[in-house]
């Protein structure tokens, strides 16, 4: 089938929700158009990144939050998706009726029903103002993580979802292989200067293709990434989204930080190419040689270490 990667330049922070789900509608019929069964929508979607700011008004933090979905503002992207045949997954704040905060991505199928919703795990940043930062990214101040990976019968095939950070670790990628995954979708909002070591700057988007890559290859599966980039609000965010085969190949890949589509043509069946043989879980893995991986979280703390600089 063909998969869109639905890139999204800037989102104002006083930007209308029904401004923002216009652009999504372009982007979704753009994708139709072109024979996309699936358009994958960035991580926070609807609004623009807003644990940059500090929040202390709860009027002012809900505004952010979706509390139903489809709620008024996005269901017209339900029914123009259905009436088109067109499935997506869309990343937003989600605030449940239990007062619990997530960042989330939803995967709707073609039918408009929707197959899943995925709560971000690996929650980056800080939860306290710092106030000797250019900008601030407090996610750990306003989302909790979710609970885990999980992957869903959709699109013909095995599809898991993962949000931003998530893609940086291996964990992500083996928890949804060992579960057979086929196809992992994942929105982003990275900005491009990293506070605690501005020396990885320049290394951004290297190290974006570079984690989406290795885990689709070390997985045998396809990874959809993409991103929200651009300045926006005075803050500059990677884009270069893209989509990657099962042998780690990036096949399409932005060429703006613009609104933008990516599209390529996407067999399920290339993932077996690698699940049968380099990759045959069941013949070569030895979990019980990996118990680290889940007992400990300190690096070193079971061995020599180095002391710190």
């Amino acid at each position: 089938m063909v998969v869109a990667a639905a890139q999204m330049g800037p989102v104002a922070r006083d930007a209308p929700r029904a401004e923002v789900v216009e652009r999504l509608l372009s982007l979704l019929r753009g994708a139709a158009h072109r024979g996309a069964e699936l358009v994958v929508f960035p991580e926070l979607a609807l609004t623009t990144f807003f644990p940059r700011y500090v929040i202390d008004d709860d009027a002012e933090l809900d505004a952010f939050f979706e509390t139903e979905m489809p709620g008024p503002e996005t269901k017209v992207l339900f029914d123009e998706a259905a009436r088109l045949g067109v499935g997506f997954q869309l990343g937003y704040a989600e605030l449940t009726p239990d007062g619990h905060r997530y960042n989330t991505a939803i995967l709707v199928e073609r039918d408009g029903r929707i197959v899943s919703r995925y709560r971000k795990v690996h929650v980056p940043g800080h939860a306290d103002e710092e106030p000797w930062r250019a900008f601030q990214h407090l996610e750990r101040r306003y989302f909790e993580p979710g609970p885990g990976f999980e992957v869903h019968e959709a699109f013909g095939g095995i599809v898991g979802s993962a949000t931003c950070n998530d893609r940086r670790w291996p964990e992500t990628y083996r928890v949804l292989g060992l579960q057979g995954v086929e196809l992992v979708l994942i929105g982003y909002n990275t900005p491009i200067h990293y506070a605690p070591d501005p020396g990885q700057d320049r290394l951004a988007g290297h190290h974006n293709t570079l984690v989406m890559a290795a885990g689709a290859y070390q997985n045998g599966t396809w990874v959809v990434g993409v991103a929200k980039g651009g300045v926006e609000e005075g803050v500059w965010s990677l884009a270069e989204s893209q989509i990657i085969s099962p042998g780690g190949e990036v096949v399409a890949r932005a060429t703006t930080e613009d609104d933008e589509l990516v599209l390529a043509l996407v067999d399920l069946d290339r993932c077996w190419d690698y699940k049968r043989t380099v990759f045959n879980f069941a013949q070569y893995r030895l979990p019980d040689r990996y118990r680290l991986i889940t007992d400990l979280t300190d690096p070193g703390s079971t061995g020599p270490t180095r002391p710190a600089t």
